[in-house]
């Protein structure tokens, strides 16, 4: 029985043939599908801990000065002020193609940025607080969007706590590569 166990873990770690990859890859997914993910939700209370951010609608694309000075007639008529704005979360936006980590809470307050599911869109969206309804209902708002989106707190699956650049496009290309060639959509 050793013997059979020493030949696997030797083929599946040092061969160099494209079936000792695939291996690796499967287990590799595996590990991460049904271990490590499942482990940093628990940790973090959430059911979605990382969520690759696949649109614009929270870039800045400038300054942080030059954003406010193009957005600023928005936000003002909506009763929020540049020095409210500065002390949100994540003031800077961030770009399509991010890693965004989130973690569980109980309550949200406006500025934080939290990602929510709904029947209306196909991926998870990501936009920032910009009024609290009462305690059942907030309006949100992508800092790169025109208008607003309503949405029920039950609806919220966690804050927006880490940015991480870039290595969302992992994800986006590998989605985009799956629906497009092999006609699979994704959820």
């Amino acid at each position: 029985m050793w013997d059979f166990i020493k030949k696997t873990l030797k083929f599946i770690w040092y061969d160099d043939s494209v079936l000792s990859w695939i291996i690796n890859v499967l287990i590799a997914f595996i590990l991460v599908k049904f271990l490590i993910y499942p482990f940093f939700g628990m940790v973090l209370a959430t059911s979605h801990p990382l969520v690759a951010v696949v649109s614009g609608s929270m870039e800045h694309d400038v300054n942080f000065n030059m954003w406010w000075d193009q957005n600023k007639v928005w936000y003002e008529g909506h009763g929020i002020t540049r020095e409210q704005f500065v002390e949100f979360t994540m003031v800077n936006g961030f770009n399509k193609g991010d890693i965004i980590v989130l973690r569980g809470k109980d309550s949200y307050e406006v500025g934080d940025i939290i990602v929510y599911t709904n029947t209306r869109y196909k991926n998870p969206i990501i936009h920032r607080i910009i009024e609290k309804n009462g305690k059942d209902f907030y309006r949100t708002k992508g800092d790169n969007n025109l208008v607003e989106d309503p949405i029920i707190v039950t609806e919220v699956i966690g804050k927006a706590v880490i940015r991480i650049p870039l290595l969302g496009w992992v994800k986006i290309i590998f989605t985009g590569f799956i629906e497009n060639i092999m006609g699979v959509v994704f959820k």
